[in-house]
C-alpha cells in the first residue's frame, strides 16, 4: 500500500499538473455552465486514472478502498488549488456516499464506479412548492404498477438537474401514515420520459437550479433506495452529508481560503493598513479558523466510523453567516467598487456577484432557522417545537398545497 508520504507527493504532483492555485489570479467561483460541466468532467476522470478518486469507497465498486486518513490528505493539499468540481458537489458529496450506504449491490455495481470517475452526475430532489423547510410535507407521489412505480408531482431548487444523468427523489408512498413514515427514496433518470427541467434564474442572472415536473414518470421496481416509507431516514442521512459538503466538513470555507481573499481585495485597494479593516479582517479570520476546527472534529468522527450529530447544523450555520459577512467586508473595502467597475477590472464584478449569491447559503441544505432549531434542541437541549401534526395521518393534514376534497 501508498504510503502517506508518496501519496501526499502523488496527489501535489498531480495538482500542480491539473489545477490552478488559489494565489493566481482568477476567479475561484465557477457557475454551473456547460463548459465548467465538461471542465468538471475532464478533470475529475484524470483524477480517477491519477488512482486519486473515491479514495474510501470500495476497490469493487471503482473506489480506492484507502483510509479516511488519505482521504484528509488529499483534501488538505487541494485546499491550495481551484479545482473544476463545482458541478459535482452535490454527486460526490451526496448522492454518493447514500448509493453506498443505502444503495443495493445492483445500485453499487451500476453506478458507483460511474459517479466517481464522474462519467455519470447526480441530484437529490427533496425541496417542492409546498414543502421547503418541512421537507416530510412533500406531495410527489409514487405508486406500484406491477413492476413499476410511477411517479408524479414537482420538485424546486434542484441544483445541477439540467446536466445530470440521475437524480435521489423523495416521494410520498403512503399517505394512511404520518408525514414521516409515508416516504421512500428512489432513483430517478432525469432524461427519461415524463422528467421536465425547467431553470430558474438566480438574482446573480444565473440559472444553476431548476424546478422539475414528473408526468407519469416510470422507473423499475429495483431502483428504491433503502426500505419501503423508510425513505425519511435516508433523507436525514443525506442532509448530514449535505451539511458536510456545504459546511466545514466538506470543500466549503475549510478549504475556501475567503480570509487570503479578503486580504488580497484590502491590499489591492490599499487599506491594509486602515484600522477598522484590520479588526474586520481579524475578526473574520477569528471565526473561519473556529469553524475550521469544528471541521476538524466532524471529519475525526468520520474518521473514527462515527456519524457527526448537531455539528453539522453548527458548521452550517457558520458557514452561511461566514458567507455573508465575507461578502459584506470585501463590499466595505472595495467601496463603490463593489457594484460599479471599469470594463477592464479583471474580475470585477467578483465582489457583487458574491454580495448578491451569499444569502443563498443560509437557505441550502437546510434554513438558517431549521439549523437553530436543530442546535438549541441537541446541544442545549431546549424543549423541541410544538408538533400538532405528530401521528396524523398525512391525507389528514393541510400542508402545503394539500387540500381536502
Amino acid at each position: 500500500m501508498i504510503t502517506e508520504e508518496e501519496f501526499a507527493e502523488k496527489a501535489r504532483n498531480f495538482l500542480a499538473a491539473h489545477a490552478r492555485r488559489k494565489d493566481e489570479a482568477g476567479d475561484d467561483q465557477e457557475s454551473l455552465e456547460a463548459d465548467a460541466v465538461a471542465r468538471t468532467k475532464a478533470f475529475q476522470r484524470a483524477l480517477f486514472d491519477a488512482g486519486l478518486a473515491g479514495l474510501t469507497y470500495p476497490v469493487e465498486y471503482g473506489g480506492q478502498g484507502l483510509s479516511r486518513g488519505y482521504q484528509e490528505i488529499y483534501t488538505r493539499e487541494a485546499s491550495q488549488f481551484t479545482l473544476p468540481t463545482n458541478a459535482i458537489t452535490i454527486s460526490h458529496g451526496m448522492c454518493l456516499p447514500i448509493l453506498n450506504d443505502f444503495g443495493t449491490p445492483e445500485h453499487k455495481a451500476r453506478h458507483l464506479r460511474k459517479i466517481i470517475s464522474a462519467e455519470e452526475i447526480w441530484c437529490q430532489m427533496f425541496s417542492e412548492p409546498g414543502a421547503g423547510s418541512d421537507g416530510a410535507s412533500l406531495q410527489t407521489r409514487a405508486e406500484l404498477d406491477g413492476d413499476e412505480w410511477v411517479v408524479n408531482g414537482q420538485k424546486v431548487w434542484t441544483s445541477g438537474a439540467q446536466f445530470c444523468d440521475y437524480g435521489l427523489c423523495l416521494a410520498r408512498t403512503s399517505v394512511d401514515v404520518p408525514k414521516h413514515e409515508g416516504i421512500s427514496m428512489f432513483i430517478i433518470d432525469m432524461r427519461g420520459a415524463g422528467v421536465d427541467i425547467r431553470p430558474l434564474r438566480q438574482i446573480t442572472g444565473d440559472a444553476d437550479f431548476n424546478e422539475i415536473f414528473f408526468t407519469d414518470v416510470r422507473i423499475p421496481k429495483t431502483w428504491l433506495v433503502g426500505e419501503l416509507n423508510r425513505g425519511w431516514n435516508v433523507a436525514v442521512a443525506m442532509l448530514m452529508y449535505e451539511r458536510l459538503a456545504l459546511g466545514a466538513g466538506g470543500a466549503g470555507p475549510m478549504a475556501s481560503r475567503r480570509f487570503d481573499r479578503l486580504v488580497d481585495v484590502a491590499r489591492s485597494h490599499s487599506l491594509t493598513h486602515d484600522v477598522t479593516i484590520r479588526q474586520a479582517l481579524a475578526d473574520f479570520y477569528i471565526r473561519e479558523t473556529i469553524l475550521r476546527y469544528v471541521g476538524l472534529r466532524m471529519r475525526d468522527a468520520l474518521r473514527a466510523g462515527r456519524a457527526p450529530g448537531p455539528e453539522g447544523s453548527i458548521a452550517k450555520l457558520a458557514s452561511a453567516q461566514l458567507a455573508v459577512l465575507g461578502a459584506s467586508v470585501a463590499a466595505r473595502i472595495a467601496g463603490p467598487a463593489a457594484i460599479a467597475w471599469t470594463g477592464n477590472a479583471p474580475g470585477g464584478d467578483q465582489i457583487a456577484r458574491g454580495v448578491l449569491a451569499a444569502p443563498a447559503i443560509g437557505i441550502a441544505g437546510g434554513t438558517n432557522e431549521v439549523q437553530r432549531n436543530i442546535i438549541g434542541e441537541r446541544v442545549l437541549g431546549l424543549p423541541k417545537e410544538p408538533s400538532a401534526d405528530k401521528g396524523v395521518p398525512f391525507k389528514d393534514l393541510l400542508v402545503g398545497t394539500q387540500r381536502r376534497g
